[in-house]
C-alpha cells in the first residue's frame, strides 16, 4: 500500500488540531459556567450558615436560582439578536461575562444577615446572568462540536466545570476557615471571582473559534422585543399574585390545620410558602405561554414548535426533569447538612466534598466520556442513572452512623501558594467513602445527560431549545430546594435520603420505555467527523 501523500497527512494533522482546539474551548467555557454557579448555591449555602440563618430560610434562598428555569424565556432574544464586533454567540459570552464581574462585585459588599433582602435581590441577578451565560455556552458548544465529538466534548466540559466549582465552591472554603485555611471573608472570594469573570470574558472574546454566520432570522426584531416584555409582564403579574392572593389564601387554608401538629411555628410558616409557591406557578407558567401567543414572540414559538414536531418530545421532557431528580434533592442541601448537622469543619468540608470529591467527579466524567464510547448513550443513561441514585444511600448511612464510623485519614498542612491548610487535619472515614461514591457517579451521569441534551436540539434555534431542555433539567436543583428544607426538619435527614434514593426510580422506569426512541438520537460511532 503506497504511504499518504503528504497533503493527505497535513490535512489529517489540521484536521486533528482542530479537533483538539473545539475540545479546549469546550472545557474552557465548562469552566467559566462552574464558576459562578456554586457562588449562588454551596458557597452561598456556606456563607449564610456562617452567618446564622436556620436550614429551612437556606433552603427556601435556594429560590435564587430560579432564573436557571426560565431562561428559555429569554434565549430567544440571544438566539434572535448579534452584539456588534464578535457575532452571535461570542458577543453574547462577552457581555454576560462582563456584567457577572460587576453583580459579583456588588454582592461581595452586601452584609446576608444585616441586608437579607438586598442581598437575595443580587444573589437572583447573579444567577440570571449565569444562566443567560450558560444559554450562550451552550449553544455556542452544541453549534461547534460534530455529533462524533459530543460524547468527549460533554466529559470535558463537565471537566472544566467541576474545575471551576472546585474552586469557588471547595478551595473557597479552605480559604475562609479561620483556623486551618487562609482566614478569609466570604466578600474578599466573591471579589476575586468577579476577577476571575473578567478573564474567562478576554478569552472568550480572543481564543473561540468563530462559527459559521447564523441564518438571517425571519422574524421581526419587534414582535420579538415585544414578545419578550409581554413575558416578562406575566411573570410579574405571576409574582404579585403570589404574593397578594395565594400566599393569604394558603396561609388562611393550611395554617390552622398545621398549629394542630407538632411542627414548629416556622416550619408551619414554610409549608404555607411552599404551597403558595406551586399555585404561583400553576398560574404563572400558562399565564407566560398564553401572553407569548398573543405577542407572536416568533423565535421562541418557532423554537418551541421545532422541539415539538419530534416524536416523543413531550416524554423527553418528563425524563429531563426525573433524571438528576434524586441528585438533586440530596444534594441540595448539602453544605448545612455536613457543617450544622454533621459538625464537620469548614476545612474539612472543603477538603473532601468540594475538592477530593469534585475531582473524583472528573474522573467520573472522564470515564463516563470514554466508556459512552463503547456502551452509546441508551445504556451509559442507564447504568450511570442507576449507580447516582444508588450513591445516595450513602449519605443515609451517613446520617445514621455519623463521624467516626470508618477510619480516617490525616491531610498534611501545604501551602500551594494560592491555598494553604495550617496545620493537618484530619478527615472522616466515612466522609470520604461516601462523598467519593457520589461524585464518581454523578460526574458520570452528567457526562451521558448532557451528551443527551445536545442530541436533541436543532441548530436554528440552538439556544432556545437547549435554554428549554436545560431548564427543565435545573428543576430538580432548584425547585426541591425549599421541600428538601422543610422536609429535612419535618421528618429528619435518614429519611430524607431514602426518599431521594426512591426519586431515582421514575427516571430509570422511563429511560427504559424510550429505549428505542433514544437509540435512534445516538450519532453512529463509526461515522467521519465533520469539519467547520
Amino acid at each position: 500500500m503506497p504511504p499518504p501523500s503528504l497533503p493527505a497527512a497535513a490535512s489529517r494533522a489540521g484536521h486533528r488540531l482542530r479537533a483538539l482546539h473545539r475540545l479546549f474551548v469546550v472545557t474552557l467555557l465548562g469552566f467559566a459556567s462552574g464558576l459562578p454557579l456554586a457562588l449562588t448555591g454551596q458557597a452561598l449555602q456556606a456563607w449564610l450558615s456562617l452567618e446564622g440563618l436556620d436550614v429551612a430560610t437556606i433552603g427556601f434562598l435556594s429560590l435564587v436560582g430560579l432564573p436557571y428555569t426560565f431562561k428559555f424565556l429569554w434565549a430567544p432574544l440571544m438566539d434572535r439578536f448579534d452584539p456588534p464586533g464578535l457575532g452571535r454567540r461570542r458577543g453574547w459570552l462577552v457581555l454576560t461575562q462582563l456584567a457577572l464581574a460587576g453583580a459579583l462585585m456588588a454582592l461581595a459588599a452586601t452584609s446576608p444577615s444585616r441586608s437579607l433582602q438586598t442581598f437575595a435581590l443580587l444573589a437572583v441577578a447573579v444567577a440570571f446572568l449565569s444562566a443567560s451565560q450558560d444559554v450562550a455556552i451552550d449553544a455556542y458548544r452544541t453549534d461547534l462540536l460534530p455529533a462524533s465529538e459530543r460524547g468527549l466534548g460533554s466529559s470535558l466540559n463537565v471537566m472544566g466545570y467541576r474545575l471551576a466549582m472546585i474552586l469557588s465552591g471547595g478551595v473557597a472554603l479552605i480559604w475562609t476557615d479561620p483556623q486551618q485555611g487562609g482566614g478569609w471573608s466570604w466578600p474578599q472570594v466573591y471579589r476575586l471571582m468577579a476577577g476571575l469573570m473578567v478573564v474567562t470574558a478576554v478569552a472568550s472574546a480572543t481564543l473561540l473559534p468563530r462559527l459559521p454566520r447564523p441564518e438571517v432570522p425571519r422574524s421581526l426584531a419587534r414582535e420579538d422585543l415585544t414578545g419578550f416584555l409581554a413575558v416578562s409582564a406575566a411573570a410579574v403579574a405571576g409574582y404579585l399574585l403570589t404574593q397578594h392572593l395565594w400566599s393569604p389564601l394558603a396561609s388562611a387554608l393550611l395554617l390552622p390545620w398545621l398549629q394542630g401538629t407538632a411542627l414548629a411555628t416556622a416550619l408551619q410558616q414554610r409549608w404555607t410558602d411552599l404551597a403558595a409557591l406551586l399555585l404561583g406557578l400553576a398560574t404563572t407558567l400558562p399565564l407566560a405561554a398564553w401572553a407569548a401567543r398573543r405577542a407572536r414572540f416568533h423565535t421562541l414559538l418557532s423554537g418551541l414548535a421545532s422541539y415539538f414536531s419530534q416524536p416523543g418530545a413531550w416524554a423527553f421532557l418528563g425524563l429531563i426533569v426525573l433524571y438528576k431528580l434524586g441528585d438533586a434533592f440530596a444534594g441540595a442541601l448539602m453544605t448545612p447538612f455536613l457543617l450544622k448537622t454533621m459538625a464537620f469543619t469548614s476545612a474539612e468540608v472543603g477538603l473532601v466534598n468540594k475538592v477530593l470529591g469534585l475531582w473524583l467527579t472528573l474522573l467520573g466524567a472522564l470515564l463516563g466520556g470514554a466508556l459512552m464510547l463503547r456502551l452509546g448513550l441508551w445504556r451509559a443513561l442507564m447504568l450511570f442513572g442507576l449507580a447516582q441514585g444508588l450513591s445516595n444511600l450513602g449519605f443515609w448511612w451517613l446520617a445514621v452512623h455519623g463521624q467516626g464510623a470508618l477510619p480516617g485519614l490525616t491531610i498534611p498542612a501545604f501551602d500551594w501558594g494560592f491555598v494553604h491548610l495550617a496545620q493537618a487535619t484530619p478527615v472522616d472515614g466515612g466522609l470520604l467513602m461516601v462523598i467519593a461514591l457520589e461524585n464518581l457517579t454523578g460526574g458520570m451521569g452528567t457526562a451521558a445527560f448532557v451528551a443527551f441534551l445536545m442530541s436533541l436540539t436543532s441548530q436554528r434555534f440552538t439556544a432556545t431549545q437547549y435554554a428549554l431542555l436545560s431548564a427543565f433539567a435545573s428543576v430538580g436543583r432548584v425547585w426541591v430546594g425549599p421541600l428538601a428544607g422543610v422536609l429535612a426538619e419535618s421528618i429528619g435527614w435518614p429519611p430524607f435520603f431514602l426518599l431521594s434514593t426512591a426519586l431515582s426510580a421514575p427516571a430509570l422506569l422511563m429511560l427504559w420505555r424510550l429505549r428505542a426512541s433514544i437509540q435512534a438520537l445516538a450519532p453512529d460511532p463509526g461515522a467521519a467527523t465533520a469539519d467547520d
